[in-house]
């Protein structure tokens, strides 16, 4: 998500079916991660979140968290 917002900016949302590339140790091709889906699935089960999490999620922008 920081990645996302470090690009395209706090104020514009995730699309449901953006896939986010990210790059992982070890790994020659970068991994393609579905970030919608996973905003989409946080969102709605925001209330099992841990406050460091809430917190991390604000500082991007997430309204919500």
């Amino acid at each position: 998500m920081a990645q996302y917002v470090a690009r395209e900016g706090a104020d514009k949302p995730v699309p449901r079916g953006h896939l986010e590339p990210i790059v992982v140790e070890g790994q020659e091709e970068p991994v393609e991660h579905r970030l919608g889906v996973w905003v989409s699935n946080t969102k709605s089960r925001r209330d099992k979140l841990t406050d460091p999490q809430r917190a991390a999620l604000a500082e991007l922008g997430m309204e919500w968290a």
